[in-house]
């Protein structure tokens, strides 16, 4: 063997022994070196003359913050005057940079800058961002208008705050774990993992269930979901964060020897966080069980999760987890203490109503703001304006008279067919009197909504099978509302990522940790379907009801179910149906009144990705109707098979029934006729008697 062969192959020897790059990931508990953006929300954003837009950014309690840099890419106005426009940045109302625009290079710029760390807290922070953009006096030499069209400055939507840190040390005990195993960056970067045995039987997908309904429900993102899938190796190695639900004899020996056993787990249920300082894994384990149905249960519940400070928690038959789903509230308060807005022009505040998702907006809703504002504004031109969902209901005009006490009383239309949350906006135009110069101070124009402003909503239940309105029927009113979830009897990582995107949406809209979720193989006979609102996931092949129901399906499959075939709303060639993926949400064969949802397609791949439309917020607004179709290329079509019934316009018995006010009306005003005939009956028998007598 020549010399020159020999360092040829020690050349590619060393190649194989040279480490090659991680790719990034979050970092362990007390490394440094992370970095989480935020992206400014919504679409891309403008400032006008002098007006002012908000974003939002969260600090996790157990980030240490090394830095916040703020990265902005704007373009400001040809015509802006360098000189005299001006933006200012203000994190939680302290201000701490401004900076005049320039129109170089079209007035496209970009600018970094590094916040005061002081200013942080933890949780939710405010960057505002004052803009004062001025043009040329437009002939005015005494008194500039700063509130031109052509004064402006465009925020694009790649701006970010980015906010570098170092993850403590976990000392919180289960509290802290969840936090983290919920936080925005774990799952952001897919870190989390909710891990089952590799063939979970009923009880170990019933505990996992409400385990990762609880964490949904901490999930703040609305375009990441958490991955339910069996524990291996391969599937919790790259994972920052792992639970694993399961019972004693199914978890695996290393795991095993971590868990106490001080406690009979024939008799007890345990949550133990173990592998604190390499990789935190949170265990979910009993021999009995029920038990481990009640520990899911219990990790379901936030509030009870947040009073875990101990990194063990022992569950019996005794141990109280039940948490109901909050009432839904007629009468909803803006604001605990009231909100004060300052500053000229335009000003607004939002704020968030919560409804579960299968109740919507009934006819006379009301909205009642108290208000109180400055007394030096030019009332010819000053007014509040009310918006839902940034639909303008009603406006008024500001008068000096009530400027210590206005009322503002608007009418919710019900045209405007909200269902679910929905948010509710207060906007100020708070316009200057027309004095020769009037600077515009910060707090000179103010207004003020008061704690006493309130909404009055009357809703009704909306249970039309349809995919706009999931994750009904499944959940209704905050609970699980009997779901039989089928699996096929082999399943693969496929159908646990498309159960896992189900779960996530179904944990979020549940508001506590009551109501039923079980689970079948295909082969359940139909007494055990009866009653129950049917989630079936896999394909013509590995589940059977799937197949026994072929004939009902709105997209059926071909005899020997390779293929999806066309039907009267889309013609299927057949290569394309053997790649597409459906969402189908027809009545249950098995009972009439509930519901069957068949996620369902000819491979497994296809079912996972159709899935991802009722994983999170962010694509469920393409799913509607009652049939829905996704290709691998990212096209979905969605369409209405079952036809309007007439039950869909409510009656004006229902709906006077779903008003307690009307309800309660009717009720005196019937007792009232009812005493009148009542004494009209005995009038009558006493002058009888009379006549009677006389004779």
């Amino acid at each position: 063997m020549t010399i020159k062969r020999i360092f040829t192959i020690l050349l590619c020897l060393s190649l194989f022994l040279i480490p090659l790059p991680a790719p990034a990931a979050a970092a362990l508990p007390g490394e440094a070196g992370q970095s989480y953006e935020t992206s400014f929300t919504g679409s891309e954003i403008s400032l006008r003359g002098s007006s002012s837009q908000q974003q939002y950014f969260t600090v996790m309690k157990y980030w240490d913050v090394e830095q916040v840099t703020i990265n902005l890419h704007y373009q400001s106005s040809q015509l802006n005057e360098d000189t005299r426009s001006s933006v200012t940045l203000s994190l939680n109302g302290i201000p701490f940079y401004s900076f005049r625009p320039s129109r170089d290079n079209n007035g496209e710029q970009s600018l970094s800058l590094t916040a005061p760390k002081s200013f942080l807290r933890e949780g939710s922070n405010t960057l505002s961002i004052q803009g004062s953009l001025r043009t040329s006096s437009g002939g005015y030499q005494l008194c500039n208008l700063d509130d031109m069209q052509d004064s402006w400055l465009h925020l694009f939507n790649t701006s970010n705050i980015a906010v570098r840190y170092t993850a403590k040390p976990i000392t919180g005990g289960i509290e802290d774990f969840s936090a983290r195993f919920s936080g925005m960056d774990t799952v952001r970067q897919g870190k989390s993992l909710l891990a089952v045995p590799q063939n979970a039987s009923g009880a170990e997908l019933e505990s996992a269930t409400y385990a990762l309904a609880g964490f949904a429900k901490g999930n703040t993102l609305n375009d990441r979901t958490i991955p339910l899938l069996p524990y291996r190796e391969d599937t919790a190695a790259d994972m920052e964060a792992v639970v694993l639900v399961a019972l004693y004899d199914h978890l695996p020996d290393r795991l095993k020897k971590l868990v106490s056993t001080e406690n009979d787990l024939g008799k007890h249920a345990v949550i133990e966080l173990v592998n604190k300082e390499s990789r935190p894994t949170l265990v979910v384990t009993s021999k009995d069980e029920s038990l481990l149905i009640k520990a899911g249960r219990l990790l379901a519940s936030r509030t009870l999760v947040s009073q875990l400070s101990r990194d063990r928690k022992v569950v019996n038959d005794a141990t109280d987890v039940v948490e109901a789903a909050p009432p839904i509230s007629t009468n909803i308060t803006f604001t605990e203490s009231g909100d004060k807005l300052s500053g000229p022009n335009h000003q607004e505040q939002t704020y968030f109503v919560s409804l579960p998702s299968n109740r919507s907006i009934a006819d006379d809703g009301r909205i009642s703001l108290d208000l109180r504002y400055a007394g030096n504004l030019d009332f010819n031109r000053s007014l509040v304006t009310v918006s839902i969902n940034n639909t303008p209901i009603g406006s008024k005009k500001l008068t000096k008279e009530l400027a210590n006490g206005d009322v503002l009383n608007l009418n919710v239309p019900q045209s405007l067919n909200i269902s679910g949350n929905f948010t509710v906006t207060v906007a100020f135009d708070l316009e200057l009197a027309s004095v020769l110069c009037t600077p515009n101070r910060e707090q000179m124009p103010w207004a003020y909504i008061s704690k006493e402003s309130a909404m009055r909503l009357n809703t009704k239940d909306r249970t039309d099978l349809l995919l706009g309105n999931y994750p009904y029927p499944f959940v209704r009113d905050g609970i699980f509302n009997r779901v039989a979830v089928v699996l096929p009897q082999e399943r693969d990582d496929y159908t646990y990522r498309s159960l896992g995107n189900l779960l996530n949406m179904l944990g979020q809209f549940a508001g506590g940790n009551t109501g039923d979720v079980h689970y079948y193989n295909d082969n359940a006979a139909a007494d055990n379907l009866k009653d129950n609102n049917i989630i079936a996931i896999g394909t013509y092949k590995n589940n059977k009801v799937i197949r026994d129901n072929n004939d009902k399906l709105f997209f059926k499959f071909s005899k020997d179910g390779m293929t999806l075939l066309s039907n009267e709303k889309l013609a299927i060639e057949t290569q394309y149906g053997a790649g597409i993926g459906t969402l189908q949400l027809l009545e249950s064969p098995y009972e009439g009144g509930r519901g069957l949802l068949a996620v369902t397609a000819v491979s497994s791949e296809s079912n996972f990705l159709v899935s991802k439309l009722l994983g999170s917020q962010k694509d469920r607004w393409k799913v509607y109707g009652d049939g829905v179709v996704a290709d691998k290329d990212g096209t979905v079509q969605s369409y209405r098979f079952k036809t309007i019934s007439g039950a869909a316009s409510n009656s004006l018995v229902s709906r006077a029934l779903e008003r307690t006010d009307v309800l309660g009306f009717v009720t005196a005003a019937v007792m009232i006729v009812a005493l009148v005939i009542v004494s009209l009956l005995l009038l009558y028998r006493k002058h009888k008697k009379k006549r009677g007598d006389q004779a």
